[in-house]
C-alpha cells in the first residue's frame, strides 16, 4: 500500500509497506527495521517467534516516549517478559500489525512525537 503523507525533510516517513518490503522515503528495505523520525536501523529478528527481550532493550536505550511494534501480517501480542525493558523505562508500547503501524507511525511522527517504529516484515 502507498501512503501520501508529506512532511518535513530529514525526517523518516514510511513512503509504503508491502509483503517483503518497507519503503523508508526512497529507500526499500526488505529485513525488519526500526524507524524513527531521526534515524533507520535494522533490527535482527526476523519473524515474532524471533523475538527477544534483548531486542527490546536496545530500543528502550533510544528514550522514545512511544514504540509501535508492527508483528507482520496478523496482530501478535508478545509475552510481557519480552517487552519488560519498555515498560521499566516508562515507554508507551503500541501492538498492531505492520501496516498499521506504518500508518500509525507517520501520524505520530508528523505530531511531533518521540516515537519509534520496530516493524517485522509482513510475510510474503
Amino acid at each position: 500500500m502507498k501512503i501520501h503523507l508529506e512532511s518535513g525533510v530529514g525526517q523518516h516517513l514510511i513512503r509504503a509497506y508491502a509483503p517483503g518490503v518497507i519503503t523508508v522515503n526512497d529507500t526499500a528495505h526488505h529485513r525488519s527495521l526500526i524507524v524513527t523520525p531521526e534515524r533507520v536501523l535494522d533490527w535482527p529478528p526476523a519473524s515474532f517467534d524471533d523475538l527477544l527481550a534483548m531486542h527490546f532493550e536496545s530500543i528502550a536505550e533510544m528514550r522514545p516516549e512511544v514504540v509501535i511494534l508492527g508483528t507482520g501480517a496478523r496482530l501478535k501480542f508478545p509475552a510481557p517478559r519480552v517487552t519488560r525493558a519498555l515498560v521499566e523505562a516508562n515507554i508507551g508500547l503500541e501492538v498492531m500489525d505492520t501496516g498499521a503501524a506504518c500508518r500509525t507511525y507517520n501520524i505520530l511522527m508528523s505530531d511531533g512525537r518521540r516515537v519509534a517504529a520496530a516493524l517485522l516484515m509482513i510475510e510474503k
